[in-house]
């Protein structure tokens, strides 16, 4: 199983980013794809999930700015009014049959 994330960049405060995560290989049905995020000294941080049935969840950090969305092995995470505390490399991953897998991180910077 591979995911590859895409779409960071630089944005000013109060902006938006799209960010995309795309899961290939041998995946099973009844799987999650969440986001985390993780800055330089702290633990990687949960951001949302969703499952493929469509349930979901956020963390009360970016509840109310950031949507999550997927198509099928296709994960989206919208965010808006970025805040610079939103600045890290985030991280998506899929989790199924008790086991996850991690793609590459993407960097998101939010200037002040």
């Amino acid at each position: 199983v591979q995911l590859q994330a895409s779409g960071g960049g630089l944005v000013q405060a109060g902006g938006s980013l799209t960010l995309s995560c795309a899961a290939s290989g041998n995946i099973a049905g009844g799987n999650v794809m969440a986001w985390y995020r993780q800055v330089p000294g702290k633990q990687r941080e949960f951001v949302a999930d969703m499952s493929n049935d469509g349930r979901f969840e956020y963390s009360n950090t970016v509840k109310g700015r950031f949507t999550i969305s997927r198509d099928n092995t296709m994960l989206y995470l919208q965010m808006n009014n970025l805040k610079p505390e939103d600045t890290a490399v985030y991280y998506c991953n899929i989790r199924f049959l008790r086991s996850t897998y991690w793609g590459q991180g993407t960097q998101v910077t939010v200037s002040s």
